[in-house]
């Protein structure tokens, strides 16, 4: 039976690299920002936003993503219906993803809100990225051409370290690429230990 491994991280965290470098160890990974990212494209997905946040957030027929961000993360209340909206199809998508892979003995499932929107309780093991503040706010200003100002709404949009570290199986500090390929080895020994002997 393939174990799903969650990994996750507030924005910022660099847990999409961290996902490749465990993809380089011949683990398949599932994007799930990204796969929602695609489903936000279908008509059925857009007609229901549509009827919930109204028709000023698309541009020419074209959800503005920066429009769509700026509501959600100042209201926790419209965040949580966006997320009724694509979770689902985004659950949909990874159950028949995994049967793809199902001769795996783990799948990475990266998602950086996998405990506010309760797939952690689907994973076998789960891992938290974490990084200094700062660098996340940086990273993201960059990445995302945005403001300072927004990358702090979704950051307490999004639980705290503390609040994913209670929760989680390993943590792994992301301060170097050389520090985090050695917690993955470390973590990737520890599991093969554990299905020898399970």
């Amino acid at each position: 039976m393939t174990k799903i491994i969650g990994l996750t991280g507030g924005i910022g965290s660099g847990k999409t690299t961290i996902a490749t470098i465990f993809q380089s160890y011949g683990i398949p990974v599932y994007i799930a920002d990204d796969e929602a990212k695609k489903n936000m494209q279908s008509s059925e997905i857009i007609e229901a936003i549509k009827k919930v946040f109204g028709n000023s957030i698309f541009e020419n027929d074209v959800l503005s993503r920066e429009k769509l961000a700026e509501i959600v993360f100042s209201n926790s209340e419209k965040l949580e219906q966006l997320n009724k909206i694509v979770h689902p199809a985004v659950k949909k998508h990874f159950d028949e993803w995994i049967l793809k892979h199902k001769d795996n003995p783990y799948v990475i499932y990266e998602a950086a809100i996998l405990f506010e929107s309760g797939r952690y309780k689907d994973c076998d093991v789960i891992i938290s990225v974490t990084a200094p503040v700062e660098s996340r706010i940086q990273r993201v200003i960059e990445r995302d051409k945005t403001t300072r100002a927004l990358v702090l709404k979704r950051i307490n949009s999004q639980w705290t370290d503390d609040q994913r570290i209670l929760k989680s199986d390993f943590v792994i500090e992301n301060t170097s690429i050389e520090a985090v390929k050695t917690e993955i080895l470390k973590i990737l020994k520890i599991l093969k230990i554990k299905q020898n002997v399970s």
